[in-house]
């Protein structure tokens, strides 16, 4: 029997298999819950919310430990490309933060969370002590405690209880060690952490398809126990993110584009294949080669490509720093939970570090973010990583919206980087930019 290739699959079995779908269909059932019975609503935190976060809690160490060690052992490659190397490290820094920066602004600008009211205690102390390590709480957010509670005290525990700084140390203190061996006790060194970096992600992506139930019961405990009028909220945090994303990609980027004297239309035009694959998938890496193959066929130099773009998936995930920063913002005026100023800056260099283990695959996000509440600390004036239980219901749109700015981001870094470094054929380029259709990949 030939194969029907190009046949589309009705729109039926689309659905049926559409992570998307479900989960809308968890936000309606989850809504439809808590307003008719929230009595019910509020039982089902049990079997769908608790389970889900006690799954990530324990993939956050191991995903985080393994990427980072991974991308830094892969950065190796600054030795033989010298300054294009040097110049990628100083943009995915300088432009990473200032995602960060966007993130936090909007969130005091439009304040999505305010006036929700949401209680902490009302999300079960237990469940609480299951993402806090038991340290002490005195200057808690300070920067000395921050760099003081970096060092763990042995190598198992910060895997246990998900202390994502510790965890963190960890890998880079590890990642230098390996930079210094010889290239054939690395490779039999990186391999094995490669399987099992791979074997996590396969975990997540396993746990993802559970997203519809913990989406049902984080709506219908939410509804239930806080009331119908926290919709608006999430709706308008939706809002908030989406134009967060725009303004990044088509102001921040646009203006770093301008100064490499290129169009953010043009360019955003040129890889809009790409965007709408990831857009499908949820997940920016799924564009990986695609992306890379159309950057080489442009004109710029495959080294660079080779270097800027996978690189960039590790340390330059921009839209994946605006939904954390954002988020944290939104769960500390959510909770009734203000941050000062220090806190605030201590938050935004955890999320510098923090960021970097965030993959880009769905629901990374998600982990790194608990993580990085969990790295804040826990006592009176933080935000309890369990807190993350409230995002539930659109954190599987956020995601989306969050992989296809890290596609744009990973794009513009490869595309302004080489031109920095004089390493793409500008007349080809240039070309390619008002001719996308001719450069088809996808």
């Amino acid at each position: 029997m030939l194969k029907e290739e190009g046949v589309k699959k009705p729109l039926i079995i689309r659905l049926g298999t559409s992570l998307v779908f479900w989960v809308l269909v968890g936000i309606i059932a989850g809504i439809v819950v808590g307003v008719m019975d929230p009595q019910w609503g509020i039982s089902t935190k049990s079997w769908t919310i608790d389970p889900f976060l006690k799954a990530l809690k324990w993939l956050i160490g191991p995903i985080i430990f393994l990427t980072l060690i991974c991308g830094i052992v892969g950065l190796e490659s600054l030795k033989s490309l010298g300054s294009l190397g040097i110049k990628a490290v100083i943009y995915f820094e300088v432009v990473s933060t200032l995602a960060l920066v966007v993130g936090v602004g909007f969130g005091e600008l439009f304040r999505p969370g305010h006036g929700m009211g949401l209680d902490v205690n009302a999300l079960d102390a237990t469940s609480v002590a299951q993402y806090t390590s038991g340290g002490k709480t005195e200057h808690i957010g300070s920067l000395k405690s921050i760099l003081m509670g970096a060092i763990p005290s042995d190598p198992i525990t910060p895997f246990l209880t998900g202390n994502t700084l510790q965890v963190l140390f960890m890998a880079i203190v590890i990642s230098i060690v390996i930079l210094f061996l010889s290239q054939k006790t690395k490779e039999k060194i990186i391999k094995p952490l490669e399987k099992a970096q791979n074997f996590f992600f396969k975990l997540l992506t396993i746990l993802i398809y559970y997203s519809p139930v913990a989406t049902f019961g984080a709506m219908a405990f939410l509804i239930g126990k806080f009331g119908a009028e926290t919709l608006y909220n999430m709706v308008y945090l939706l809002f908030v993110m989406l134009f967060c994303c725009l303004v990044f990609i088509f102001v921040v980027l646009g203006i770093i584009c301008a100064m490499a004297k290129v169009n953010i239309f043009k360019y955003m035009r040129f890889i809009a294949r790409e965007v709408l694959v990831v857009f499908a998938t949820s997940s920016s890496e799924t564009a990986l080669a695609p992306l890379m193959r159309k950057l080489e066929k442009a004109g710029i130099n495959k080294g660079a490509v080779g270097l800027v773009v996978p690189a960039g998936y590790s340390f330059n995930l921009d839209c994946t720093n605006i939904y954390l920063a954002l988020s944290v913002i939104f769960l500390s005026q959510a909770f009734g939970i203000p941050l000062s100023l220090e806190q605030t800056i201590s938050m935004l260099i955890i999320l510098m570090v923090t960021s970097k283990g965030a993959v880009g695959v769905s629901g990374s996000g998600f982990i790194v973010l608990a993580g990085t509440l969990q790295a804040m600390g826990t006592g009176p004036g933080t935000i309890p990583a369990v807190t993350v239980a409230a995002l539930l219901g659109v954190d599987k749109f956020m995601s989306d919206m969050r992989a296809v700015g890290n596609l744009c981001g990973n794009s513009v870094a490869c595309m302004v980087v080489s031109i920095w470094d004089k390493k793409v054929d500008m007349q080809k380029f240039r070309y390619a930019l008002d001719h996308p259709d001719e450069f088809k990949v996808i």
